[in-house]
């Protein structure tokens, strides 16, 4: 005997499918989330002692001097991460949570407190400024090349403190580790990158920052890539992170520059 259904037990069926697909949202990608911060005392190096000679009328004398002065186009940031690993709702009700230890991942930081993470990519120092902006992964993109970052800067071309000669890893070169970004993957040496320094200097797999662009926002973000472990940074302490980030200094310049930071824990 064959049953037929009524048009209201189907409608019925409709409504209760339709009510189960608005209770289960669709998975969204991980991104970075904004991170609290809490700064130390900015600290910068003492200048030597002058040297002296003695002169004497009628004397010529060859003096070879060795001096350092502080850069004009960089600060530093450094220091430790700590955090959870969560599973929650939409207004932050934690249904289970995992608190790391030794978190892996990595820190952000920009001056633009929003970041499109979707479209985040590696910075292209060439990019056509003139063009406009595509969907993530594309090149050439509209807003920001090394040109037009180093200007915002006031960093000169020649500068040896310049953006490019500090960023100078390449795919071709010791370049950073594989790391994933807002369910982006980015293969060892994808990007322009750079080494911060541990006590003995820049050392392969340690501290390493990549240089990266959104364009959506026009953002430039800086990427530092977190160490697990005990691993001494250029303090001789362990440091989870360490990173460089641009900073007008030059001339009368005394204003500050303010960054946002950001983190993906993994």
């Amino acid at each position: 005997m064959i049953i037929k259904k009524s048009k209201y037990a189907i409608l019925g069926l409709i409504f209760l499918v339709l009510a189960i697909s608005l209770i289960i949202p669709l998975a969204g990608a991980v991104t970075p989330t904004g991170g609290s911060v809490t700064a130390g005392t900015p600290q910068t190096t003492t200048a030597d002692t002058a040297g002296n000679n003695s002169a004497f009328a009628g004397n010529t004398t060859y003096i070879s001097i060795t001096a350092f002065s502080s850069t004009q186009a960089w600060q530093g940031y450094f220091g430790n991460v700590s955090g959870t690993i969560q599973l929650a709702d939409a207004s932050d009700n934690i249904i289970y949570n995992w608190t790391l230890a030794e978190p892996q991942g990595e820190v952000y930081s920009s001056t633009n407190s929003t970041i499109t993470w979707p479209n985040i990519q590696c910075f292209n120092f060439t990019a056509n400024v003139t063009g406009s902006a595509g969907a993530a992964g594309a090149t050439n993109l509209a807003g920001t090349n090394l040109s037009v970052l180093e200007s915002r800067f006031n960093i000169l071309t020649d500068d040896v403190d310049g953006v490019n000669e500090t960023f100078s890893f390449t795919p071709s070169g010791d370049g950073h580790d594989a790391f994933t970004t807002a369910n982006l993957q980015f293969s060892a040496g994808e990007c322009l990158s750079t080494k911060v320094y541990s006590p003995s200097g820049p050392v392969a797999n340690q501290f390493e920052e990549i240089i990266m662009y959104e364009p959506a926002t026009t953002s430039v973000v800086f990427a530092s890539l977190l160490e697990e472990g005990t691993l001494n940074g250029f303090n001789s302490q362990d440091n989870d992170f360490e990173m460089i980030v641009p900073e007008d200094g030059h001339g009368t310049d005394t204003s500050t520059t303010t960054y946002y930071f950001f983190v993906e824990l993994q």
